[in-house]
């Protein structure tokens, strides 16, 4: 049989975890939770009203209470709060819920920061502010207001702001000692950062304890078994410790008290829906009521006789009769007309334009550009006429516009995405104006470069001095409008993606004709358009229904409204403007702007279309504005509130009418109705209330209904919420060059409940979700690109902003800047909020106003926020009108770029998923009734496996004790060894069996002492001496092992003797609490009168002592019998004999690395080449020039020295070859370890010194523990080790379940190496003592001569008890004596035989000691960071969301370190002990430590 021992990791750098629980952490009802955590601030379950009717109020009645004029100046001269989201109703609501806080603080500790992060956080936020910042536009949750008093602050003001809070900050620690960090990039990037010799893979169990410890530490828990696959520490946090951080520790844990979870069935499923926890449906949630809703249909298209066949028809028509009449005026910075383009010159440079592109690009035979290939236009917003112009040249050329945004940099957010769709549209040709050309990035040699991601382009501008004037007799070819395309309108999707929704001629023209019956235009009407002209609202009014009418537009520009807010007003003042286009932004700007003004007169305005009317937060800004200016003209049934998408064009719009019998419509809905999908009236009363205004009714010539926003498009009932879906000529055609998404968009059959279709026509989804009310008034509650569904309620991105921004101080939010998006994690999705924070918040404010938002949020909309995330202003990306680039945000949180400066986490409260617990499974073990027929029980093979038989002892190798084996062999030693045991009598005056401590460095000397200490009749014990350059911290520990261990003396080297009497060794030890100290340097001449021979086999040869990584100090005594079996054991596998060199590079101190470098070469004869490894750090290829130059065919090294070689050698193999390093001749190279194989470590090692011979089946690796010091060891002879991959999901359930390589949830496991010859393994449940059956996960028991006795004392855990070494078990084979391990394993038979012929049984041991500590029920990740510290806060979410994927675990702290700082030892394993003795006294420095809710 091999021994596999558990998973290798993948890495964060180094990670230590703490995992601390008290009771079964998984075990959260989500509702339980909450009422523990925020019970105090929970509202009463809203009342179900199943009525399903609005309730309306009409224009008769005054619109609801909004701010005066005078409030909006109080506001304006605080604040930068982003009004698009504001509402009163809303805002005292907010508050109210907050109220019930304000006794209560929050029960979560504040992080602690490093004070150099603080300051330099403070440093880059206290940036000017940014008055050039714009406002959300598509694609954005974005700005609120630039306010005036910002601007006026003075530079030298903010940085002296800057440096004062900075030098006032509090840290968790004073020190600003700072190590390396590094960009924690990309995930994958972050994996790759590995420290190999920090990965342990652990499984943690469900948490009863069972009444025995083992190994050393090891808590076993038999419960769902949870594998830690990121490179850890583990801490035990078992000793509370009065410091800071414990007790914020302390704190938090007192917040999760965890309720106990209800029994669940009792069968296993391995799919991940049996695994997770189902969130069940509420029995009381309320469910639609009403009857299955009619299509809607809007009135007929009427046919108007002069309407024009094609817009290129109207264009002609109004170029040549009325050349003279003003078609678009635009307006420079100060507000002045810059030009005025007139219907005549529209059309004759239009004419221009289409000439240009078809005959003056590439060359008459090859033209670059036919009549149906895309180009792109790309314009400012500061210049209409120039886009116009073109975009109608393009229509006249029968060439299809992409109109795009101006790429200001090489990397601007979503450019690549926008490269991409030009690419897939054929794009080569990129049309732009002069001025925007000069703009655009130059390269050295002053040419456009190529943007990331975008084809390459010709640029080409269009304006007409640049041109060719067309010949006479040339003349564009109009057509009627036909199914051709007209122009591609760009898409940005919630992931990111840019899609081209294509929109034919007769759409075109159809929705002109539409939007000129429903809004009632007429010739030479004059139009005010605040909107980007490029696409949506702004293109179809400004641009082309402008066009079919013979209408004026005066286009304000973005960058007059920045300056000018109230530009838009005075320009519909000025010209006596019937209609104008804004979005609520602009009537919020204008509020705060205007300063009752007296020349201001709106009775001219005849509609007010604003643009984003279908966002329900809105209708604040539209009740405001006419609260403010109806005294100024505005009469209320201008406002018209209208609902589009890019790919159904305008979906309804709310008509101009001066007839009040249809008053608007309003409805106060229920945010629990919402979330459930359900309309529910609720009172304005209520806290969690949403107030929708009406966005008018369906289009000329459309129709409209309701589908289910998930699965088949069935319609929705009349009280359910659903996505608007269109059938009309006006819409878009499809996504261009995508077939599948556009079948599922644009070619839509809704069906009834019957399953029937409602229509023999397509319709298409127009991504807005809503309803339509009474009177077929149309009213949109979000997008479905903003939808979050969490545990099956849905809940909307802006309702969620809004929320936000309602908490005070709503300042704190830099101009409103809030991201709200959700991450799917865990197989649900989770809320993330990311705002930037104002340049003057501090950390106290900052960590307030998060506290603050997580109970708003959790009252208002009952769900929990799974991460809030601040950062410094300006840094989050923008959109070309600069709100806030979402998907590029999402993007830069996942892949841990986006570098907050404030970071909090609340898995606890939003994880109700976690796995269920861990079940019994009938019939795993085997129980006493079983009839054992050889080794089957009840059709199961007994997962049980031997070495081969050590064999009789052959009477001339009668039974020796190595003191005699060792006269016989070197006599050098033999001498040396003598000297030092008449020392030991006539100096030390000890006595036989008195216990002497050997503090050597690794050598000979060590040899040498330990066989005078058995000549002597003393038992000696090895201990590392302390490190000269760290004497603090490494003289305790000998120290502690010498009183421990009861040594009556200690004998060192001179060196080393002076050491342990220096002054910096009497500040760590009382010199005067050591033992007598014997230096070895000069012996006495004389032999001993005579050597000491044991009476009893059964004596003490040894004791063992090693710390482990808990920081338990355990010593095992080694009898004579023990020890002398082992070096037969090991000599039979290695076959080790007289002629035989083998090389060792290993710590001499303990385990298998002593008996390897003390024992063996003196019991078998062979010689030994011993290198110690701390030589390495000084030269590491010291080791493997040795095992070349001796042509060594058997070496033993530990993880630590193959690390050393891997990282100091990995370039260096072509220079060692040249000097003749040849591996060729090795035959095993074994790893010594008590943990199971590091794979990813051998792999890389085998690869590495591949080309230097070293073959890649020469490596394998050995397992010993506590109570045996070596169960397996890959000899000579016998299959090489082979690696299998299990499921992670079927071990949590104790059951080992084969896949192939790369399935999902597998884990490699290696072989350990053959079990020894005279070593018994068997299986058993740690819980009943009873045998396992094959291929069942279990405590790994062993019976063999060389386990250790007993333990000496046990320092650290005195709970650990002896059936570690003398266990029995409870049926089947009670009589035999086995020793308990504390690894969890599990037996396979192989197909493979070994030399014997017999079956191969392979050993697979799952668990490394001491990576799982059970305190109360946190679980503390410690990552170190390589780079910069200002990337510290991005580990957090990484680190959480990787541990919950990966091992449905919740981490509680996360402290990031700098690299260095988790201790290790010699073996490479993490000092758990003295990391979480340095977090609790606040000693590791640490950059930053977040506390996870």
């Amino acid at each position: 049989p091999a021994i596999f021992i558990g998973p290798l990791k993948r890495s964060f750098g180094k990670i230590a975890f703490t995992v601390t629980f008290s009771c079964d952490i998984t075990q959260k009802g989500y509702e339980k939770k909450r009422s523990k955590l925020l019970g105090a601030y929970l509202p009463h379950p809203p009342g179900k009203s199943p009525n399903s009717q609005l309730s309306f109020r009409g224009s008769q009645s005054a619109p609801p209470m909004a701010p005066s004029a005078s409030r909006y100046h109080r506001r304006r001269s605080s604040g930068t709060r982003d009004e698009r989201y504001r509402s009163d109703v809303h805002t005292e609501a907010v508050q109210a819920a907050l109220a019930k806080h304000k006794e209560r603080k929050m029960a979560v500790p504040m992080p602690s920061k490093r004070r150099s992060l603080v300051v330099q956080t403070s440093m880059d936020a206290y940036t000017p502010p940014d008055t050039s910042s714009g406002s959300e536009e598509e694609g954005g949750q974005g700005e609120g207001t630039p306010t005036s008093s910002q601007g006026s602050v003075s530079m030298e003001h903010w940085i002296s702001r800057a440096i004062h809070q900075g030098s006032t900050t509090s840290s968790s620690s004073s020190s600003t000692q700072s190590g390396g960090s590094g960009a924690a990039g990309r995930l994958a990037d972050v994996l790759a950062q590995t420290h190999v010799d920090s990965l342990v893979c652990v499984f943690i169990g469900s948490f009863r304890k069972f009444d025995s410890c083992l190994n050393d530490n090891i808590c076993f828990f038999p419960g769902l078994c949870v594998l830690l696959c990121i490179n850890t520490c583990v801490s035990s946090l078992g000793v509370p410790v009065s410091s800071r951080v414990s007790a914020k520790i302390q704190q938090l844990v007192n917040t999760l008290k965890q309720p106990r979870r209800p029994p669940l069935r009792e069968f296993f499923v391995d799919d991940f829906e049996e695994l997770l926890e189902v969130q069940q449906p509420d029995p009381n949630q309320p469910r639609p009521e009403g009857a299955q809703m009619v299509t809607i249909r809007g009135e007929p298209l009427g046919v108007v006789t002069n309407w024009p066949p094609s817009l290129e028809a109207a264009l002609q028509r109004w170029g040549t009769i009325s050349p003279k009449a003003p078609c678009l005026t635009t307006m420079d910075t100060n507000g002045k007309p810059l030009y005025v383009l007139t219907y005549g010159k529209l059309w004759s440079r239009s004419i221009k334009v289409a000439y240009n592109i078809l005959h003056k690009l590439g060359t008459k035979q090859e033209p670059m550009v036919r009549p149906g290939d895309r180009v792109a236009l790309v314009f400012p917003n500061n210049d209409p006429a120039a886009f116009m112009v073109t975009f109608y040249g393009c229509l006249l050329a029968e060439v299809v516009p992409v109109p795009i945004e101006v790429p200001l940099t090489r990397k601007d957010a979503g450019s690549q995405q926008i490269g991409f769709l030009l690419g897939s549209c054929g794009v080569t040709v990129a049309l732009t104006s002069d001025a925007c050309h000069k703009g655009l990035p130059k390269g050295p040699t002053g040419e456009i470069p190529q943007f990331k991601g975008w084809p390459k382009l010709l640029w080409f501008v269009t304006e007409s001095k640049h041109l060719s004037k067309p010949p006479r007799d040339w003349f564009p070819h109009i057509k009627d409008a036909n199914n051709d395309t007209a122009y591609i309108e760009y898409k940005t999707c919630k992931d990111g993606s840019v899609l081209g929704v294509t929109v034919t001629r007769i759409a075109l023209l159809t929705h002109c004709q539409a939007l000129t019956q429903s809004c009632g235009y007429t010739e030479a009407e004059i139009i005010v358009n605040v909107l980007d002209f490029k696409k949506d609202v702004g293109l179809w009014h400004g641009i082309l229904t402008s066009v079919m009418n013979m209408m004026h537009v005066i286009s304000i520009p973005y960058s007059l409204m920045k300056v000018n807010p109230l530009s838009w007003i005075q320009k519909v003042c000025q010209y006596k403007a019937k209609v104008a286009c804004v979005k609520s932004r602009d009537m919020h700007w204008a509020l705060v702007a205007h300063r009752d003004q007296r020349d201001i007169n709106l009775s001219s305005l005849r509609m007010l279309v604003v643009a984003d009317g279908s966002n329900p937060w809105s209708i604040s800004s539209c009740d405001a504005f006419l609260n403010v200016f109806q005294s100024k003209g505005l009469r209320p049934e201008v406002i018209c509130p209208c609902a589009s998408s890019t790919e159904a064009l305008t979906v309804a719009i709310r008509r101009p009418t001066d007839d009040s019998n249809q008053p608007p419509g309003r409805g106060v809905l229920s945010m629990q109705g919402l979330s459930h999908g359900v309309i529910r009236v609720d009172s304005e009363e209520r806290l969690s209330v949403l107030t929708v205004q009406d966005v008018g009714t369906v289009m000329p010539g459309a129709l409209m209904c309701v589908v289910k926003a998930e699965g088949v498009p069935q319609l929705c009932r009349t009280d359910e919420i659903g996505e608007l879906c269109v059938c009309s000529i006006a819409t878009g055609m499809s996504y261009y060059g995508l077939s599948g998404m556009t079948k599922n968009t644009f070619e839509v059959f809704p069906m009834s409940s019957s399953g029937a279709p409602i229509s023999e026509y397509p319709f298409t989804r127009t991504g807005l979700l809503g309803f339509i009310g009474p009177g077929g008034l149309v009213f949109v509650s979000g997008k479905m690109d903003g939808l979050m569904v969490v545990s099956g309620r849905r809940h909307n991105a802006d309702d969620i902003v809004a929320t936000a921004l309602a908490v005070e101080p709503m300042k704190f939010v830099y101009r409103g800047r809030i991201a709200v998006f959700s991450v799917t994690v865990l197989h649900d999705e989770r809320i993330v909020v990311v705002a930037e924070q104002r340049p003057d918040s501090t950390e106290e404010d900052s960590f307030q106003w998060m506290s603050r938002v997580l109970q708003a949020i959790d009252s208002i909309h009952n769900v929990g926020v799974f991460c809030l995330a601040l950062v410094p202003a300006n840094t989050l990306p923008k959109t070309p009108l600069g709100g806030i680039h979402l998907s590029e945000t999402k993007q830069l949180f996942l892949e841990g770029s986006l570098h907050p400066c404030n970071v909090l986490m609340c898995p606890h409260t939003c994880v109700t998923n976690l796995p269920k617990p861990r079940q019994k499974q009938p019939g795993l073990s085997i129980g006493p009734a079983s009839v054992m027929v050889g080794n089957l029980v009840s059709g199961k093979r007994i997962a049980q496996a031997s070495g081969r038989d050590l064999g009789q002892i052959e009477d001339n190798d009668q039974f020796l004790f190595l003191s005699e084996v060792f006269s016989l062999t070197c006599l050098q030693l033999h001498k040396r060894a003598e000297k030092i045991a008449t020392m030991l009598m006539e100096r030390g005056h000890l006595q036989d069996g008195d216990h002497v401590a050997l503090v050597y460095p690794p050598g000979i000397d060590l040899i040498a002492a330990f066989y005078g200490c058995l000549y002597a009749g003393c038992v000696p014990i090895t201990v590392r001496p302390p490190h000269p350059q760290n004497i603090a911290t490494t003289l305790p520990t000998v120290k502690m092992i010498v009183e421990v261990s009861r040594s009556a003396c200690v004998m060192t080297s001179q060196v080393i003797s002076k050491l342990l009497k220096s002054k910096e060794a009497s500040a760590a030890v009382d010199v005067r609490t050591w033992p007598p100290v014997l230096d070895t340097d000069d012996l006495p001449k004389k032999k001993p009168p005579q050597l000491y021979k044991p009476s009893n086999p059964d004596t003490l040869a040894y004791l063992d002592f090693s710390v482990s990584t808990t920081g338990m100090l355990a010593g095992v005594k080694m009898s004579h019998t023990a020890t002398s079996a082992f070096c037969r054991s090991i000599k039979l596998q290695c076959e080790l004999y007289p002629s035989r060199e083998v090389a060792i590079c290993l710590d001499p101190y303990c385990g298998l690395g002593f008996v390897l470098w003390c024992l063996c070469s003196v019991y078998s004869g062979h010689q030994s080449i011993l290198i110690p490894p701390s030589e390495l750090e000084v030269n590491p290829a010291l080791w493997l020039l040795a095992v070349s130059q001796f042509r060594v065919r058997d070496t033993f090294c530990s993880y630590s020295v193959m690390e050393l070689c891997a990282k100091g050698l990995g370039l260096q193999t072509e220079s060692l070859k040249s000097r003749g390093l040849d591996l060729s001749r090795v035959r095993t190279c074994v790893v010594v370890a008590e943990e199971r194989p590091r794979i990813a470590l051998t792999q890389s090692f085998s690869k590495l010194f591949k080309d230097l011979g070293l073959h890649p089946r020469a490596v394998s690796t050995s397992f010993g523990c506590r109570v045996n010091l070596a169960i397996c060891l890959q000899g000579t002879s016998g299959p090489d080790p082979t690696t299998v991959y299990v499921d992670m999901r079927a071990l949590r359930h104790d059951r080992v379940r084969l896949v192939e390589r790369g399935s999902p949830h597998s884990l490699p496991l290696m072989e350990s190496g053959k079990i020894l010859p005279g070593v018994r393994i068997i299986i058993a449940n740690p819980e009943t003592k009873g045998p396992l059956g094959d291929s069942h996960l279990g405590e790994i028991w062993v019976h063999c001569a060389h386990n250790g006795s007993g333990y000496f004392t046990v320092y650290g855990d005195e709970a650990l008890q002896s059936d570690h070494f003398n266990s029995h078990l409870s049926f089947g084979d009670t009589q035999t004596v086995w020793a308990r391990t504390g690894y969890l394993g599990f037996l396979r038979r192989t197909e493979l035989t070994d030399a014997s012929g017999e079956r191969h049984d392979a050993l697979y041991v799952s668990i490394m000691e001491c990576a799982v500590f059970p305190w109360t029920n946190l679980l503390v990740v410690v990552v170190e960071l390589e780079g910069s510290e200002q990337e510290a806060l991005d580990l957090v979410p990484l680190v959480t969301n990787a541990v919950l994927e990966e091992h449905y675990l919740i981490v509680g702290v996360v402290v990031v370190v700098d690299i260095g700082v988790i201790p290790i030892n010699s073996r490479g394993e993490k000092q758990r002990m003295h990391l979480r003795d340095g977090f609790l006294a606040d000693q590791l420095d640490p950059i930053y430590v977040a506390y996870n809710m």
